[in-house]
Parts: structure tokens; C-alpha cells; sequence
């Protein structure tokens, strides 16, 4: 088992959703992050006075499958996501030792 981790930008969930649903993917944890890579963050005026926003909003989004299903969620994820401009995200595969579902006590794959 796999769990891939990919962080996008917010406009781009319900797309990714979508993507992953055709897949019969339908577990998945998703958090509101901030951060930055190469886009830096970017400069706002509020209220006539200009500040920096260094940490950029962000959707992190964290889905366990099976090891065989890994390259066809990486390319779902690629497919729905990318705009071709900086700060499309980053796509991270982690192996995972054991899943365990609380209320039925189920492991492995049985759980996911």
C-alpha cells in the first residue's frame, strides 16, 4: 500500500475530486495548508498599505491505495490539475506499513 500526498491549488479540487472518482476512489483526506516553493508568495495593498504574503493558500490532499493503483492516481492527478504555471503542487508517494479501520477492526486492504 501507498500513500500519495499531493498539495494543489485550491481552484483545482473539485477537478482532482472528479478525477479520482472516475478511478472508484472515493476515500481521501483533505486539508487547507499554506506554503510556498518557487512562486515566493506575492505582494497585496490593503487598505493603501502594501504587504508581503509569503505563504500561498493551498489544498493538501492525502489518498492510501493499493501499490498497483499508484500510477494510474499519479497520472489522474496530473491530468486534472495541471495549469502549466508555477505553483501547479507537488505529487509524494510514502509507503505504508498497516491500515486499520477503528469500528470493524478490518487491516490492510481490507480497510482502505
Amino acid at each position: 500500500m501507498k500513500k500519495i500526498e499531493v498539495i494543489i491549488k485550491p481552484f483545482k479540487l473539485d477537478d482532482l475530486k472528479e478525477a479520482l472518482n472516475e478511478l472508484g476512489i472515493k476515500g481521501m483526506t483533505i486539508s487547507e495548508v499554506k506554503g510556498f516553493g518557487r512562486q515566493k508568495g506575492h505582494t497585496e495593498i490593503y487598505r493603501g498599505a502594501e504587504y508581503k504574503v509569503d505563504f500561498i493558500p493551498k489544498i493538501k490532499i492525502e489518498i492510501v491505495v493499493a501499490a498497483a493503483d499508484v500510477d494510474k492516481v499519479i497520472e489522474a492527478v496530473i491530468s486534472s490539475t495541471r495549469t502549466g504555471k508555477i505553483g501547479d503542487g507537488k505529487i509524494f508517494v510514502l509507503p505504508v506499513e498497516t491500515v486499520c479501520r477503528i469500528r470493524t477492526g478490518e487491516k490492510d486492504k481490507e480497510a482502505i
